[in-house]
């Protein structure tokens, strides 16, 4: 079994996940029908345990409470995971209360974080509006850098110091061998046909 994560975090998770269904009367009516049930996100190294309450909120779960359904996630997969939220399920392992599971996709898909929302209240709205506006221009340069920066690599292992092989050339050079197998074949019956004839 993996380790728990420790205290401070557990405090905190509920929180900002409770923060998220505060603001989403439907989803806190979807979890509220699964009142009492545990999920446990088991991560290898790591695993919390969350508890979904009559009021549509989360809450720690005890030790002994039972686990409803486990969602086993590798940690190698959580950037995936973050980058398609859409399809995270995909990249999970699930065991357990299909239906409760089945909640929790939906929430993880929908529930998304206001920042600006939340930042207007501390910073004033306009503020908030440039900042968010900012850091979204940040990730989309930072993944546009990172998007060229793999092209670069993969041209410069293709073409200048080719240590990578196109898929095209790959799917020739097998329509190639195929050929030659072919006709190796049929030269290989017209020899014996020319033998059996002397």
């Amino acid at each position: 079994m993996s380790p728990l994560i420790p205290s401070p975090h557990l405090i905190m998770l509920p929180a900002a996940i409770n923060h998220l269904l505060a603001h989403e009367p439907w989803a806190r009516e979807k979890l509220a029908a699964h009142a009492g049930k545990v999920a446990c996100v088991d991560a290898g190294m790591m695993a919390f345990r969350l508890k979904a309450t009559a009021d549509g909120m989360v809450q720690a779960a005890d030790k002994d409470d039972a686990t409803a359904v486990t969602i086993r996630v590798r940690l190698a997969d959580l950037p995936l995971i973050a980058q398609n939220r859409e399809r995270a399920f995909s990249y999970v392992k699930i065991e357990g209360d299909a239906d409760f599971a089945n909640t929790i996709s939906q929430l993880s898909q929908s529930l998304r974080w206001e920042a600006e929302e939340d930042l207007g209240k501390l910073i004033g709205d306009v503020a908030a509006t440039r900042l968010v506006a900012g850091a979204r221009t940040a990730i989309d340069t930072a993944r546009s850098t990172q998007q060229k920066l793999a092209e670069n690599l993969a041209e410069y292992f293709l073409e200048e110091k080719p240590m990578l092989v196109r898929p095209q050339a790959v799917s020739d050079l097998g329509g190639d061998v195929a050929r030659l197998r072919d006709d190796v074949e049929r030269l290989a019956k017209r020899i014996e046909k020319l033998e059996g004839r002397r």
